[in-house]
């Protein structure tokens, strides 16, 4: 991952290019472009999400969120959707990730890991060798429809300090923060990224001010446990 103002910002569910200008204005480091999806917000077409793609020059990032699981098909979605990283939302066995990465050496993979417990940890530490980032989130990939983020919810943060511990790659840390428990937990995490949906959104929007409150308390609390 580039080398940026910590902890990096990933703003979730960008629904157009001026969400996508509002976020990049506000400091965000990525933006997430969420592709069809069992549930959940922020679904947005593959034509839409290449515009984004496109508009957005560097170092911000953009990351395309896929529920699919096979590398050939991952691949030709990354194709049609022209983003620098892969948000794989849904479990991808570890042949896959393998195969994933051979196919698109040059696209960043980070791989979603749903915090329930010790299962988790274990998900994470198999999957670190082959991506370059994990995405700790509050899904549950085992309901009926499956959850694969955007809940809202928060996890259990002891067990995303573990994993943020026990792995050599860097972490981004999701599911239900807002500005008023950001700074908790960044102080108990300490991981590499946040990312936030609607915790910067007012009635389904991109709100300026809760973007603008987030990131000062985010950073403001990276800066103390720096010292």
């Amino acid at each position: 991952m580039p080398t940026q103002t910590l902890p990096a910002i990933k703003i979730c569910c960008i629904s157009n290019l001026d969400e996508a200008r509002l976020a990049i204005e506000a400091g965000a480091s990525a933006l997430g472009l969420v592709s069809a999806m069992p549930s959940g917000p922020g679904v947005i077409d593959e034509a839409l999400i290449e515009r984004i793609a496109a508009s957005v020059a560097r170092p911000v990032e953009t990351f395309l969120l896929t529920c699919l699981q096979r590398a050939e098909a991952i691949a030709a979605q990354h194709r049609r959707c022209r983003t620098t990283t892969l948000q794989l939302v849904d479990a991808v066995p570890l042949v896959e990730l393998q195969r994933l990465r051979d196919l698109l050496p040059d696209v960043r993979l980070v791989q979603v890991i749903h915090v329930f417990g010790a299962a988790s940890l274990g998900e994470a530490i198999a999957a670190a060798p082959w991506v370059d980032a994990v995405l700790l989130d509050s899904g549950n990939p085992v309901a009926a429809i499956k959850e694969l983020g955007g809940t809202g919810r928060t996890h259990d943060w002891q067990w995303s300090q573990r994993i943020c511990e026990a792995i050599g790659v860097p972490t981004y840390l999701a599911g239900g923060l807002h500005a008023g428990n950001v700074a908790d937990a960044v102080r108990q995490v300490r991981p590499y990224g946040l990312d936030i949906c609607s915790g910067v959104r007012r009635d389904g929007r991109l709100d300026a001010q809760r973007l603008h409150d987030f990131i000062h308390a985010a950073r403001d609390a990276a800066a103390e446990t720096a010292h």
